[in-house]
């Protein structure tokens, strides 16, 4: 499985594109950039969009990668993690369902 940086590096360069002509777009210094290929810094949410824009990457499914990759990382740790997950989803089916209602 690949982490959001590899997707991105790998994408960036099959198109041919430089770190510093990403790094422009997204206006950061291509120090970051290259710290975010390398999974060294984490990218916002605004960065994932527009890379997805840019790398010509479905929207959904970076954002899902993003997202996804920030929640295991933050619990990778914790022997209850597969369990945290399926509680999460129930929260989130809840949360979703009370929101429609009002």
């Amino acid at each position: 499985m690949e982490t959001v940086g590899k997707t991105i590096r790998a994408k960036r360069e099959s198109l041919g594109l430089l770190l510093r002509q990403v790094a422009s777009y997204l206006d950061i210094d291509q120090a970051i950039l290259s710290k975010i290929e390398r999974n060294e810094r984490k990218p916002s949410k605004d960065n994932i969009i527009k890379l997805a824009e840019i790398l010509k990457i479905d929207r959904e499914d970076l954002l899902v990668q993003f997202m996804s990759e920030k929640i295991a990382f933050e619990i990778v740790d914790e022997d209850c993690a597969t369990k945290v997950l399926k509680a999460a989803e129930q929260k989130v089916k809840y949360l979703k369902s009370n929101l429609e209602k009002n």
